[in-house]
């Protein structure tokens, strides 16, 4: 009978351990969570200002690009376009979902050569019937 009294003694050590470990388990289970998204919010943010910099490339409308980055960039995210020797910039900083209130910032910028602007009808977007298909050699066949 000796071995049921051991088995008495150790009852509530069960109860202790999964009242220490349950906590800490939650709190790692959140920190993962958190951290999902934080990378999320920074893939939104490089998706923006890639999609803001492409359409400042364009030199579409400054209110354009502000609302084609805003669609594309988290919830209450900072957009900044600015222009300078033939470059146009675009950043985009936003705070992480969930914990605003760390002191922690996404941020990603994207940095685009402009493009020229172009008369329509200049003939861009046509293919010569006479040029020879990509990736062919010039010349006679042997």
């Amino acid at each position: 009978m000796r071995g049921c009294e051991g088995r008495r003694a150790d009852r509530g050590f069960v109860t202790a351990e999964t009242a220490l470990v349950l906590p800490v388990l939650v709190m790692f289970t959140m920190a993962l969570v958190w951290g999902l998204l934080v990378v999320a919010a920074q893939i939104q943010c490089v998706d923006a200002a890639r999609t803001g910099a492409r359409a400042a490339a364009r030199q579409d409308p400054p209110d354009q690009v502000v609302a084609v980055t805003r669609e594309a960039a988290p919830s209450g995210a900072e957009i900044t376009v600015s222009r300078s020797e033939g470059l146009v910039r675009v950043r985009v900083v936003a705070e992480p979902p969930v914990l605003g209130g760390l002191p922690f910032e996404v941020r990603e910028e994207a940095v685009a050569v402009v493009e020229e602007a172009r008369a329509a009808g200049d003939g861009l977007g046509q293919v010569p019937t006479s040029a020879p298909a990509a990736g062919a050699r010039a010349g006679r066949l042997p």
